[in-house]
């Protein structure tokens, strides 16, 4: 694994330079004992002039490793490069989860050249996969798993596990089912290993099978796997015959997918598969402009307001200074509530029937927050702005509005904070979306109207 940046140019600056010089046994040596995603990383830092050579100079099952680490740009390239011979050798190696992966992330033109030499048995069961929902367990399951029968002996059963185990991702976890495909059981190898050559499956499997459906969602999948610590969850249809599994790895994949998701939905930018660098200017000018061009909108309220309380602060010039402070902390106060609230929707920690519970703890935390901000900020506006720098227009009761503004504001900033993601997923939209921008041009508005509330009834303006 590369831990440091000059460490992966050390090894780009050999491998050119052994290329360059034709030593091409010595490169093959050279990366034979890096693992294929260490691999993946110095071929997309090679570039396209030195990839493809790079590429051709693995073993082919290696060969295969990579090319599903890469990214789909270059795996593009490869592909278009490839002979046919080249072509049917990778796909041959595939598992087919990493084969309907490509060919999701693949224009028409190379689609129809991948199914072209792919066996028709991949063929067909590509085109299945490819029918469920993009975001269902069945998209990312992978159908080839190693099945055994319950009146099989342990003998029988490791005699399976040699004939077909080396063709398949992984054979860790066994299913048991019966002749109609019907999921009984499930048993580990360990399981195997512990147990007499005597024993039958019936016997040492476990009957309670945690299991999951082609159309559950694939996120919800990955927090069951992660409840469980399962390395694979069985994907059944609904008469709870097995289609396949999802694996560990594909589970990662999904989980990291769904962080970045809801990172960029909480930073009002319309997600994207692709990575930053590779992202182009106007694809990244069209995810953030939408979002931008609504909240600057919907900012114009805040700015309605100020207008039409223009006459009172005309009278005391002094409460203009501290609206950005009250709006700032709003805007915070609001944005935590809002993001401890969205990451325990997103663990299943909390559901809206929590709703209650969920606002009563923060009011009393908002309470805690607003009078401690309150308290600081009174203090400070005493002996700071007006004592060491001078502002005697800053009257206490001046200083009483703006610290009892804090702790209203506070106080609405954590409701709107806890409840909107909340309500978000009730009627079924991400919770992320109504996370920081939306939250905060809320408060600023409400932040402005208590301000301007306590104005006129503490100092008659």
């Amino acid at each position: 694994m590369f831990d440091r940046e000059e460490e992966l140019d050390r090894y780009l600056d050999e491998i050119k330079d052994m290329l360059r010089r034709k030593q091409y046994a010595a490169v093959r040596d050279l990366l034979l004992p890096l693992e294929p995603p260490d691999i993946a990383m110095l071929l997309e830092e090679a570039g396209e002039e030195f990839m493809p050579l790079l590429y051709r100079l693995l073993p082919k099952e290696l060969a295969a490793e990579v090319f599903v680490e890469l990214e789909s740009d270059s795996q593009e390239m490869l592909i278009n490069g490839f002979s046919n011979t080249e072509l049917k050798e990778v796909l041959d190696e595939l598992y087919l989860d990493d084969a309907v992966d490509i060919v999701e992330e693949m224009p028409a033109s190379v689609v129809i050249r991948i199914l072209d030499k792919a066996t028709p048995e991949m063929r067909k069961s590509i085109n299945e996969m490819l029918q469920y929902p993009e975001d269902s367990a069945g998209s990312i399951m992978n159908v080839e798993y190693l099945s055994l029968k319950k009146d099989m002996t342990v003998a029988d059963a490791f005699k399976r596990i040699r004939r077909i185990g080396g063709e398949l991702e992984t054979i860790n976890i066994l299913y048991v089912t019966d002749p109609t495909r019907h999921l009984q059981g499930v048993l580990s190898v360990r399981d195997l290993l512990l147990a007499d050559e005597d024993d039958r499956i019936e016997e040492i499997m476990d009957p309670n099978v945690v299991s999951v459906t082609t159309l559950d969602d694939k996120e919800d999948v990955a927090q069951a796997m992660s409840k469980y610590d399962y390395l694979a969850m069985p994907v059944v249809d609904q008469e709870n015959r097995l289609i396949g599994i999802v694996t560990v790895d594909d589970a990662m994949d999904v989980m990291e997918e769904e962080a970045t998701e809801d990172m960029e939905k909480m930073a009002a930018i319309t997600p994207t598969d692709k990575p930053y660098l590779k992202t182009s200017v106007r694809s990244t000018f069209q995810a953030r402009i939408p979002w931008l061009l609504l909240l600057m909108v919907s900012a114009t309220f805040t700015g309605l307001i100020i207008t039409s309380f223009e006459n009172s602060l005309a009278v005391l010039p002094v409460l203009t200074a501290y609206i950005p402070m009250l709006m700032d902390t709003g805007g915070n106060c609001g944005s935590q509530s809002s993001v401890t609230v969205i990451r325990a929707l997103s663990l299943s920690e909390v559901n809206f029937s929590d709703t209650f519970q969920i606002i009563w703890k923060e009011l009393r935390v908002a309470l805690l927050c607003g009078v401690c901000l309150a308290v600081a900020n009174f203090v400070k506006m005493m002996l700071v702005d007006r004592l060491l720098l001078g502002n005697t227009a800053l009257s206490p009761l001046i200083a009483a509005v703006v610290c009892g503004t804090l702790v209203c504001t506070v106080l609405c900033a954590k409701f709107v904070g806890c409840t909107l993601p909340l309500l978000a997923k009730k009627i079924r939209l991400d919770p992320a979306v109504m996370a920081s921008p939306f939250i905060t041009t809320i408060v600023d508005a409400l932040s402005l109207l208590i301000y301007f509330a306590f104005s006129k009834s503490l100092l008659g303006v």
